[in-house]
């Protein structure tokens, strides 16, 4: 006779990293937008659980500066700002060409094989009309180079960075690279890696990032323009 599998109930972590997780995914969907008052008792119901782990939750996106909390008035989603955004990609640079030379020194068959699989998921994806599978697949492409350094702790903040653009920065204002460029930039780095070449992997690295934030730069700049013009 089979014995029954009982049930773990689930425990205070739990809930909490289920409304953790349901929080995200509103950002990464927009349904949170930037400079917009949270009520957690909203988030709850459609969240389906009660106030208490959508709480915790805030405080841990609060922790990774997603939302900020003021006395007596509750959360709200951090605005977008210029300044961030100019030194998340330049934290990038930085720790993405530092692993270049470990990632091309270990990679082997297997590796390359991995990177590659990633890069035409990316070349599938920037050709389809959903952004959000565009912005994922980018983000897939460079935590995978970087994952194959083996460098655990600049991995680790490299996916923080990741969670800022892509959860607190609209896809609008990420994207508005030419995706060609984009493409050629990708293939360009994976081929200078495949033939073991560091000094054409970090040059082609180095201008990637500074064309996408170059661009990223200009979108918010005009939106916060035209919220200027709107105001006046």
């Amino acid at each position: 006779m089979e014995k029954k599998i009982k049930k773990r109930k689930k425990s205070k972590d739990d809930f909490t990293q289920e409304a953790y997780m349901g929080i995200r995914r509103m950002f990464f969907l927009n349904e949170i937008i930037p400079g917009q008052k949270i009520s957690y008792g909203d988030l709850a119901n459609r969240l389906e659980m009660s106030t208490t782990p959508v709480i915790q939750a805030l405080k841990r996106l609060e922790y990774q500066g997603l939302v900020r909390h003021e006395p007596n008035r509750g959360y709200y989603t951090e605005n977008i700002s210029l300044k961030e955004i100019t030194e998340i990609y330049e934290f990038r640079e930085l720790i993405e060409t530092s692993l270049l030379p470990k990632t091309i020194s270990k990679i082997d068959k297997k590796g390359l094989k991995i990177l590659k699989k990633a890069l035409d998921g990316h070349l599938d994806a920037v050709r389809d009309i959903y952004l959000k599978e565009r912005l994922l697949k980018d983000m897939e492409f460079h935590l995978v180079l970087a994952t194959l350094s083996g460098c655990t702790i600049q991995i680790n903040t490299l996916k923080s960075l990741f969670d800022l653009l892509y959860l607190k920065y609209r896809g609008n204002i990420l994207f508005v690279t030419p995706m060609d460029t984009v493409d050629s930039e990708h293939i360009k780095l994976y081929d200078y890696i495949a033939g073991s070449n560091l000094d054409g992997a970090i040059r082609v690295l180095k201008q990637h990032i500074s064309n996408v934030k170059e661009h990223a730069i200009i979108s918010i700049e005009r939106i916060n323009k035209e919220k200027t013009i709107k105001t006046i």
